[in-house]
């Protein structure tokens, strides 16, 4: 098999999903196995992985599903609603890591998602919002969140559009595994 060649400063950083935000949103099971998906693409195409923590040693840790999948890949407790609004997790994935472009799943949507976005943005970073990978209490407040960061210049796409982008073409090494993924979740529920 032919070695991996990510494309740099690409990083996926899943947001929050701890389990008692996963069952607080809307479809938060769905919103999970999306989850799963672009954690199990990424890692596979062999782009880094971060999660981040909304306050976890009050609200607890990011699902060990979600972990297992990206063995190793950073974990950010966090105080703030951004993720980049801490100076710690800034200095991780924008300096350490040389981050150009931060591709977003989890949740909430109207609130840390928006948020990371946002700072992103105003970082100059390309931003893509995976749509089918978050979750919100409030799908309509949602909605208006995603449509206000596609006119600040964020992109708002499916994570199979986005990991099929990635791929290029069915030469890649990580094709039909990613192929096997997408057959994986293919249900109505994931």
């Amino acid at each position: 098999m032919k070695a991996l060649n990510p494309p740099k400063g690409v990083l996926l950083l899943c947001i929050d999903m701890q389990p008692v935000f996963v069952r607080a949103v809307t479809d938060g099971t769905r919103v999970q196995r999306r989850c799963e998906f672009a954690v199990a693409a990424a890692h596979g195409l062999g782009l880094p992985v971060a999660f981040t923590e909304q306050v976890p040693q009050k609200l607890g840790g990011t699902a060990t599903e979600l972990l297992a999948l990206a063995f190793g890949a950073p974990v950010f407790g966090k105080n703030t609603f951004s993720a980049l609004a801490d100076d710690g997790i800034r200095d991780a994935l924008l300096r350490d890591r040389g981050v150009e472009h931060l591709v977003l799943c989890g949740v909430e949507t109207p609130v840390c998602i928006y948020q990371t976005a946002l700072a992103a943005l105003a970082d100059q970073l390309q931003v893509t919002v995976l749509s089918d990978a978050i979750g919100a209490r409030r799908p309509d407040d949602a909605a208006g969140c995603l449509a206000a960061l596609v006119r600040a210049g964020a992109h708002v796409l499916p994570s199979e559009t986005v990991f099929y982008a990635l791929l290029h073409d069915v030469k890649h090494p990580f094709f039909k595994a990613y192929t096997q993924l997408v057959k994986l979740h293919a249900s109505p529920n994931s």
